[in-house]
């Protein structure tokens, strides 16, 4: 174990090496944990195609799910930033898929969502709203709304997320994002709070900050039910 700069450290694990937050507290709401390995005496044959596993066919263990595959079944390397690995890991048919479909969020939506959008505001029941800047953190735990005033929303406080649409698109397509309401409990508060969004000036922006809002609430639930 050695500690690298931006306060994350390199941890080497059974299944690779993972550049990890110091402070398991700072974790990104979208990582997974390391799944316990099935172990070696309770798969004698693949998982997935049942052939016996010898001193010619090797066993290999799933890096996202942690079952039991021949070769032919584990072979493809894919990168899986949700668990924090440093390079391309050994996964399964299944999970592979799953991970390639992820690589769009962290390749393409992460960035929309650090770039931010620019909405109206309006908090709980108040009949006032405010033109703000919203922003995912770089840390991705926070999101960042500015504008006369400045507040954050942690995101594993939040409850439920809607986006809303506008329910028309150009061509009579599917309805584009035109807001979001969600719901989170303040830090130090057990009570829920309402936070409604809508699409301000730059309307294509912010649909597709809030495309990428709905992608990143999937993970977000998915993360929490692991």
């Amino acid at each position: 174990m050695s500690s690298v700069p931006d306060g994350k450290k390199l941890v080497r694990s059974p299944s690779g090496l993972r550049m990890v937050p110091e402070n398991g507290a700072f974790n990104s709401p979208f990582s997974l944990d390391e799944p316990q390995w099935v172990p070696d005496k309770e798969c004698p044959r693949c998982m997935q195609c049942d052939t016996k596993f010898d001193f010619i066919t090797r066993k290999h263990h799933c890096r996202r799910c942690g079952r039991c595959f021949c070769d032919k079944c584990c072979s493809k390397k894919v990168a899986l930033p949700r668990m924090c690995f440093v390079d391309p890991v050994r996964q399964c048919a299944e999970c592979s898929q799953v991970s390639h479909r992820e690589m769009e969020f962290y390749d393409k939506q992460l960035k929309v969502l650090m770039g931010g959008g620019t909405f109206v505001v309006t908090l709980g029941s108040s009949d006032k709203s405010e033109t703000m800047m919203c922003r995912l953190s770089n840390n991705h735990r926070y999101l960042f709304l500015d504008g006369e005033s400045h507040f954050e929303v942690e995101l594993s406080r939040i409850s439920s997320m809607q986006v809303l649409t506008d329910g028309t698109s150009p061509g009579g397509g599917t309805s584009r994002a035109s807001g979001m309401l969600l719901h989170y409990k303040p830090m130090g508060s057990q009570d829920s709070q309402q936070l409604r969004m809508e699409a301000a000036e730059d309307k294509k922006v912010a649909s597709s900050w809030l495309a990428a809002m709905h992608k990143a609430a999937k993970l977000l639930y998915e993360a929490r039910d692991q």
